[in-house]
């Protein structure tokens, strides 16, 4: 494979595995180099400013984890919002080019179909059916005064109490071991 570069990758169109959706959802096709910043600046626009009720995101390969950080985004930012996640496998078709072809000047390529993990997730302002595989609902909304950081204190470091007044030396003492060039003797007390 040392001779051989890629030259083209296609991927397998595939329906969305959604039934009825309305024919004008929004399809947020997540690529590897997207720009999480770009995709979501679209997502909410069209949620918030054009008012859909629907939109999907949709990646696959490498591609999956940035599309699932892009839902959980969207879920954190707009609230309230149901989801039903659908993963299967998707056929990806590379052509690669022979780079030293043989004498007679024919060349060579080769196609390789490679099948790799992908990932829909619909999220809707609407209920959904929770009975279908892959819902979740909406995550319960904060009450005023509660943290709405969207992170649990569980596992995190509370503040230590304030050191009581018995336990503090009122002194240390700071003992010098033998060098050559100190004298062996207490260098003296510190006041803390």
């Amino acid at each position: 494979m040392e001779n051989f570069r890629k030259v083209r990758t296609s991927e397998e169109e595939m329906p969305l595995p959604f039934p009825d959706l309305p024919p004008d959802v929004v399809e947020m096709k997540v690529k590897e180099g997207s720009k999480i910043r770009n995709l979501m600046n679209f997502a909410m626009a069209q949620m918030e400013l054009k008012g859909r009720r629907q939109i999907v995101f949709s990646g696959c390969g490498r591609a999956v984890t940035k599309t699932i950080t892009c839902v959980e985004i969207m879920k954190r930012k707009l609230g309230g919002l149901h989801q039903v996640t659908k993963v299967r496998y998707k056929t990806v078709l590379e052509v690669w080019e022979n780079q030293d072809p043989p004498p007679d000047g024919a060349a060579q390529n080769l196609t390789v179909h490679k099948n790799v993990p992908s990932i829909c997730i619909l999220l809707s302002r609407d209920p959904l059916d929770p009975n279908q595989t892959g819902y979740q609902p909406p995550e319960p909304r904060h009450e005023a005064g509660e943290d709405t950081s969207g992170s649990s204190t569980k596992g995190l470091k509370r503040p230590l109490p304030p050191p009581c007044e018995e336990l503090l030396p009122k002194k240390l003492q700071v003992q010098v071991s033998d060098s050559p060039r100190g004298s062996g003797t207490t260098a003296g007390q510190l006041d803390h």
